[in-house]
């Protein structure tokens, strides 16, 4: 019963659990995981953004202040909610409840 569940589930909303990638490439959604700054510099660069349409200053602003944000705007556009989503909400919900206990202790050490 739970997998027929599943299966509805996934024709009516379009939830898969598959790692599918469509414009982004794998090494993106990979690297990003752990250096998300670099991998936007560097998809930047090779022009894997293009198709995105990323004008102006807000993305810039997020590629600098919250890059992870944009990350999963991205991954967003491109696939929807997928599993590539959902591993990098819970990264970036793990790094940014993690982010403060780091800088509370090494302040504390002082």
């Amino acid at each position: 019963m739970g997998i027929a569940t599943v299966l509805w589930q996934e024709a009516v909303h379009g939830f898969s659990l598959a790692l599918i990638s469509h414009r982004l490439p794998f090494w993106f959604l990979v690297f990003a995981l752990f250096l998300p700054r670099v991998s936007l510099a560097v998809a930047w660069f090779q022009g894997v953004l293009i198709p995105f349409h990323l004008v102006g200053w807000v993305p810039l602003i997020f590629a600098i202040l919250l890059p992870r944000a944009l990350v999963l705007y991205l991954i967003y556009l491109d696939q929807g909610l997928s599993l590539w989503f959902v591993i990098h909400l819970v990264v970036a919900i793990l790094v940014w409840m993690g982010g403060g206990h780091t800088y509370r202790s090494r302040r504390g050490d002082l």
